[in-house]
C-alpha cells in the first residue's frame, strides 16, 4: 500500500484527490498538510497536521495541488527529508522552477502543469505540427474559471514551449501574451499566448496553425476537474518506484 501525503487538501483539486484515493486500489492517504484547519471532515486515522516534518514523515509519496509559495516551502523542507512528489502547482517563479530541479537531484520528482492524458498527447501534437508547418503562425488561447489566479495557465505556457521546441526557437525571445494598440503587423516567429477567464470553466486549451488559404486547430478541454486528481493518482502509483531525477507526465505515460 502506497501511503499519500497529500498538500494542498482545501484546494479544488486537492479535495477531489482526496475522494478518488479512496476509491483507488493499493494506494492511500495518510498524511495531509493544513496551516489552519480543514473547513471539512476527514477519517480519523489520516494524520492532520501543520508540522511539515511529521507529514513527510507519514507519507511514502507527496500529491501537491497548492499555490506557488505553499510549494516552494514543501521543496525546501523535502531537501531536509527527501520524499517522491508528484507537483501538479502551476505559475511557479524561475527561483522555484530552480528549487525544483535542485531537489530532483535527491529525489524523484514528477512535475507536471497538467496531469491529464490528453494534454500529455495534445503536447506532442503540437510539437510535431509545429516542425511540419513551419510557414504556419502559431496562437494559443486558454480559457478558466474567473477564480484562476495565474495567467497564461501553465498548461498553455507548456504548449508554446513544445510548439517553440519543434522550430528550435527560444519561447523566452518569440513568446508574445498580449497586444494592444498599434504593434505592427505580426512577426514570422512569434507565438501568442493569450488568457480568457470567467465563469467555472475547468479548462480549455486551443493551438492554432494559420497560413493563407487554410488553418489547423489543436483543442482540448477539461469537463472535471477529477481528470488532474486521477492523473495524479497514476503519476504517485508510477513516481513511487523511480530514482531520484526530474520526471514528466509525458514519461509517466510513455508518450
Amino acid at each position: 500500500m502506497i501511503k499519500v501525503g497529500v498538500f494542498g487538501a482545501s484546494g479544488r483539486v486537492g479535495k477531489l484527490l482526496l475522494e478518488d484515493l479512496k476509491l483507488t486500489a493499493d494506494i492511500s492517504v495518510s498524511s495531509v498538510y493544513v496551516r489552519n484547519s480543514l473547513d471539512f471532515s476527514i477519517d480519523p486515522s489520516i494524520l492532520v497536521t501543520a508540522d511539515m516534518k511529521s507529514f513527510l514523515n507519514a507519507a511514502d509519496i507527496i500529491i501537491d495541488f497548492s499555490l506557488p509559495e505553499a510549494c516552494e516551502t514543501l521543496l525546501e523542507e523535502a531537501i531536509k527529508t527527501p520524499k517522491p512528489l508528484v507537483i501538479g502547482t502551476t505559475g511557479l517563479n524561475p527561483h522555484q522552477l530552480n528549487l525544483l530541479k535542485q531537489a530532483s537531484e535527491l529525489m524523484p520528482i514528477l512535475y507536471a502543469t497538467n496531469m491529464s492524458l490528453g494534454v500529455a498527447l495534445l503536447n506532442k501534437l503540437v510539437y510535431q505540427a509545429s516542425a511540419a508547418l513551419k510557414d504556419f503562425d502559431i496562437e494559443i488561447v486558454e480559457m478558466h474559471h474567473k477564480h484562476k489566479k495565474d495567467a497564461p495557465s501553465g498548461t498553455a505556457l507548456t504548449l508554446s514551449e513544445s510548439a517553440a521546441n519543434g522550430r528550435n526557437l527560444d519561447i523566452d525571445k518569440v513568446r508574445v501574451s498580449g497586444r494592444d494598440g498599434n504593434i505592427g503587423a505580426r512577426t514570422k516567429d512569434e507565438i501568442a499566448v493569450m488568457a480568457l477567464r470567467g465563469g467555472d470553466i475547468v479548462g480549455r486549451h486551443t493551438v492554432g496553425f494559420y497560413n493563407d488559404g487554410e488553418f489547423l486547430e489543436l483543442n482540448h478541454t477539461a469537463t472535471s476537474r477529477n481528470t488532474f486528481s486521477k492523473g495524479a493518482i497514476r503519476a504517485a502509483q508510477w513516481l513511487s518506484q523511480k530514482e531520484a531525477g526530474l520526471y514528466s507526465i509525458s514519461d509517466c505515460l510513455e508518450l
